[in-house]
Order: structure tokens, then C-alpha cells, then sequence
């Protein structure tokens, strides 16, 4: 007996509107990824990478077989709530359907509505899962069964059935999406992510076994570059890292041992060459030559030992001695007073007293440097300007002279060991090594060499030195006034 009819209508008449869900909006965000520049941090990003993706990958191999079990029982739950539904409609009270109807609305979450030819529908989603699904349930109800995502303005998961298999009017049954959709993604997000984190973790760990030597091999071959001599490095670990530390050990132990050769050779040649240049100089004296040949031969003497000196000065390396607190203003009076007595006009402008952490020896060796550059090059009747200053932080000693200057596109050029300028300073003598030996002095204490053009003429060699206190790391600086260069 076919009774759609009676049930249409008065499925009609039961149900109430529904209000419209309101639609859900993603925003999407965009990160910024920067590559790491280390191999430590470079090697952790590939595994990092590589453990995600291969997660990544089993998590898509799992829900692939999984897939089908969960369709399958999911398509078995909601055929047997459609032939429930359909058999409570079929054998209901008649004055009872509309209290039946409003029961599973308010207790299951079901809705049903008869099917019309205007109905506004939205299918479901095209993915595997929902196929899978759609399949199995149309096996089990029959093929005319629909599917639906939306019907009207209302969401679920909608499935259309016929209370007769004889009948052609369908009614629509919603159930609730969270009937549907996959239960504790949450739970799994959770495992992954920790089995993730512990698998980083270890990968950290097997990583910093290679970062760390490595880290502590570049800081020995930074003090190797500095000119000491580094701390021995431990040679254990994996067999490649224990390989290349002691290897660096043994090169570190050769460059030492050189550097003690060198030092050797340094004070032969002070001894073999420099005495008998003072023989030399005492025959010329002695020979009774014309006054005139014999300045110019003591002057080539002279210019032999100058040379030699700056040999060993450049051979001799970074210099060694501790830093100890020193009167700047004092320490220039004193290197100015030799010239002065030389009839060398010596112009000095400094506070009354600054002190300053420096290397006392190699920087009195700097200074007389760059006035001897001075005189060779301006001449002993051009006047030599010492001035003294504190700025920012740093105490300025500048040489100033009225020489024929440096070109500007080569003054970082003349740092260079060996280095001269011939156009500008022809009839000159030396090595070349005068300002290599300055930059070198200047370098141990922290400090730079700045090399400018001179207003009206001539150059200015300024060495810039850190002022700190050698207890507290901060500049004693007692004066009451501040000179400032010309």
C-alpha cells in the first residue's frame, strides 16, 4: 500500500524553517623563510625536512588504506539510519509522524524534507574518502540514492531515499557532518607533531657531534691567523672529525715551530749583518776621504740599518707584550724630543693627560714610523704637527706632515708590505714597509690606521685606539681640553 501521500504532506506541514549558517571565511598566511648559513643549522633544516616529509608521506599511506574500512563503516551507519527512519515513518501513528519528525530533529540531529524538482543543492565533496562513501551507500540503498552537501541553506551530509522501492517521490534525510567527518584528527596531530619533535631532537644531537668540532676548529684557525699559537684541540669523536683535528694540531705544532725558527733567524741576521755595518761605517769615518763622499757613504750606511731594522720589525709578527696603562701626551714627548734636538721643528698639540691600555714598545716603534716618514718625505726643515685627542670612545695620535702626500685612489694600496709610491716620492729610499709595520702595530691594539690628504698639502696618518680602562673597561680621560687636528 503506497502511503507517500500522507506522509508528504504532512512533512510539510511539520517542519519549521531553519535560520541559514553563516559562512566560515579562511585566511591564509604568508611566512618568510630565510635558509640558515651554517652547516650545523643547514644540516638540521635537510633532516628537519626530510622527517617531515617522510611523515608526511606515511600519514597519506595510512589514510589511503584506511580510507576504505572507515568508508565502509560509515556507509553501513547511514544506511541503517535511513531504513530505520524509513520503517519508523512507514509504521508510525499518523498523528504521531509530526512528533516523531520533531524528536529526531531535537534528539539526533535529523532532518527530513520531501524531495522537490526546485530544490537548491550543493554536491558533496569530490575527494576519495566521500566517494569511497557514496559508493558503498548507494549499494546498499540502490542507485537512485542522491547525495548533497547542502540542501537550500542548510549544511550536512544529505542522502535522498524512497519509502516505497515502487515509489518515485524521495525525501531527503540530513545528518549532522560531525557524524561524518573523521573523529580525533586532533589526537593524531598530536602524536605526529611529538614523534616529529623527538625525532628533531635527536637530530639535533647527531648533528651537533659534526657542528661543534667544527666550530671549535674555525676559532683555533682564527687565533692561528691572529699569529698565537691555539689551544690543542681534542682529537676524538666520529674517525673524520678526530682526523682533521689532528691534523690541525699538527700544523699548528709546525707553524710554531717556525715561528721559533724565524725568530732565530731574525736575531742571527741583527747580529751577522748590523755589526759589520757598524765596522763599515766606522772605516768609512776613519778612511780620510772627502767630508763629502764620506756623509753620503755613512747616509747609505744608515739607510742599510734603517732597512734591516724594518725587516726584522715586519718579521717579528703581532706583538706579544701585555697592555698596560700609558700617558698618551707623555709617551709623544718623549718620542718628539729626539727630532727636536735634531733641529726638527715638532709641533704638538695634546691634553694634559690621557690614559690609554696600550703595547708601549711596538707603539713608540709605530709613531717614530710614521715621523721618520714624515721627515724622509717633507724634509727636516718642514715642521711635523703631533696632536693628541679623544673622541667617541677612541683616542686619536695623528702625524701630520707638509710632504708631497698620498694620492688618494692609493693610500690603501701603501698599507701593502713592499708597497711605494714612486711617482709622488721619487727620490726616496727604503723597503716599503714603514705603514705595513704601523698597520700591523695598530691591528694588535684594536685599533685602525686612517690615512687623509692634508689641507694646503701633505698627509695625515691617524691611529685610532680604544679607550678602556684595564679594571673596568672604561677611559680614564683627565683633561681640560680637547685639541682638535688641523
Amino acid at each position: 500500500m503506497n502511503r507517500s501521500p500522507p506522509v508528504k504532506a504532512e512533512l510539510s506541514a511539520a517542519l519549521a524553517e531553519e535560520p541559514a549558517p553563516r559562512p566560515s571565511a579562511w585566511r591564509v598566511a604568508s611566512l618568510s623563510h630565510f635558509l640558515p648559513r651554517t652547516l650545523l643549522w643547514q644540516t638540521f633544516f635537510l633532516i628537519a625536512l626530510l622527517l617531515t616529509l617522510a611523515l608526511a608521506t606515511w600519514s597519506q599511506i595510512f589514510r589511503h588504506f584506511e580510507e576504505p574500512a572507515r568508508a565502509r563503516n560509515l556507509a553501513q551507519m547511514v544506511a541503517s539510519v535511513v531504513n530505520l527512519t524509513r520503517t519508523a515513518l512507514i509504521n508510525s501513528e499518523t498523528e504521531r509522524r509530526t512528533e516523531l519528525l520533531i524528536e529526531l530533529a531535537a534528539l539526533e540531529g535529523m532532518r527530513i524534507y520531501p524531495a522537490e524538482a526546485s530544490d537548491e543543492l550543493e554536491p558533496l565533496p569530490d575527494t576519495r574518502a566521500m566517494k569511497l562513501l557514496t559508493d558503498e551507500v548507494r549499494r546498499q540503498l540502490g542507485t537512485h540514492t542522491r547525495f548533497a552537501s547542502r540542501w537550500k541553506t542548510l549544511d550536512g551530509f544529505w542522502v535522498s531515499f524512497r519509502l516505497d522501492p515502487d515509489d518515485e517521490q524521495d525525501f531527503w534525510l540530513m545528518l549532522p557532518s560531525e557524524r561524518i567527518e573523521q573523529t580525533g584528527a586532533l589526537e593524531w596531530l598530536v602524536w605526529g607533531g611529538g614523534a616529529l619533535l623527538a625525532a628533531l631532537i635527536g637530530a639535533y644531537m647527531i648533528v651537533s657531534r659534526i657542528g661543534v668540532p667544527l666550530h671549535n676548529l674555525a676559532r683555533a684557525a682564527r687565533v692561528v691567523g691572529s699569529g698565537r699559537t691555539p689551544p690543542h684541540l681534542p682529537e676524538k669523536g666520529p674517525l673524520e672529525i678526530a682526523t682533521v683535528a689532528k691534523a690541525f694540531n699538527q700544523m699548528a705544532g709546525d707553524l710554531a715551530r717556525t715561528d721559533a725558527d724565524r725568530a732565530l733567524i731574525l736575531a742571527g741576521v741583527s747580529h751577522d749583518l748590523r755589526t759589520p755595518l757598524a765596522r763599515l761605517r766606522l772605516g768609512i769615518e776613519m778612511s780620510g776621504a772627502p767630508d763629502t763622499d764620506v756623509r753620503a757613504m755613512v747616509a747609505d750606511v744608515e739607510e742599510m740599518d734603517r732597512i734591516i731594522g724594518q725587516f726584522l720589525d715586519f718579521g717579528r709578527g703581532e706583538p706579544q707584550e701585555p697592555l698596560q696603562m700609558e700617558d698618551l701626551p707623555a709617551l709623544l714627548a718623549d718620542i718628539a724630543e729626539p727630532y727636536r734636538l735634531r733641529g726638527i721643528k715638532v709641533r704638538m698639540d695634546a691634553p694634559k693627560n690621557l690614559e690609554v691600555p696600550v703595547r708601549t714598545l711596538p707603539l713608540r716603534r709605530a709613531i717614530r714610523n710614521l715621523m721618520d716618514n714624515a721627515v724622509r718625505y717633507a724634509g727636516e726643515d718642514s715642521p711635523i704637527s703631533l696632536i693628541v685627542s679623544a673622541r667617541e670612545g677612541e683616542a686619536l695620535i695623528e702625524v701630520a706632515d707638509r710632504g708631497p702626500g698620498i694620492p688618494e685612489a692609493d693610500m690603501d694600496r701603501m698599507r701593502h708590505p713592499f708597497t711605494r709610491l714612486e711617482e709622488a716620492r721619487s727620490n726616496t729610499k727604503g723597503a716599503g714597509l714603514g705603514l705595513a709595520i704601523v698597520e700591523r702595530i695598530v691591528a694588535s691594539h684594536k685599533g685602525r690606521l686612517e690615512l687623509r690628504s692634508r689641507n694646503g698639502g701633505g698627509l695625515r696618518a691617524i691611529i685610532h685606539l680604544p679607550i678602556q680602562d684595564a679594571r673596568r673597561g672604561r677611559a680614564r680621560l683627565l683633561a681640560s681640553d680637547d685639541p682638535a687636528g688641523e
